[in-house]
């Protein structure tokens, strides 16, 4: 599987979606950033957060990743 990736505010976001093959919604959302230094977070997942297509997780985790990632460099708050 393929993960979705993005560059923001010089950060690289990584789509990190985990399969769950039994249930109905089967992807479960988070990310990894790796930030300007090269220093890559732990998966970042999106508390219940789950669903029925990889495309659709995918973005949503790239979406998580780039408000995580204001969220550090904007109110100073360590997020990853």
């Amino acid at each position: 599987m393929q993960s979705l990736h993005c560059e923001y505010r010089q950060h690289t976001i990584t789509a990190s979606v985990m399969p769950h093959p039994d249930s109905p919604l089967p992807y479960a959302a988070g990310c990894l950033i790796t930030d300007p230094d090269g220093h890559t977070s732990k998966r970042m997942g999106m508390p219940m957060k789950f669903f029925s297509d990889l495309e659709n997780a995918q973005h949503v985790s790239l979406a998580h990743g780039r408000a995580l990632v204001d969220e550090q460099l904007d109110k100073g708050h360590k997020v990853f």
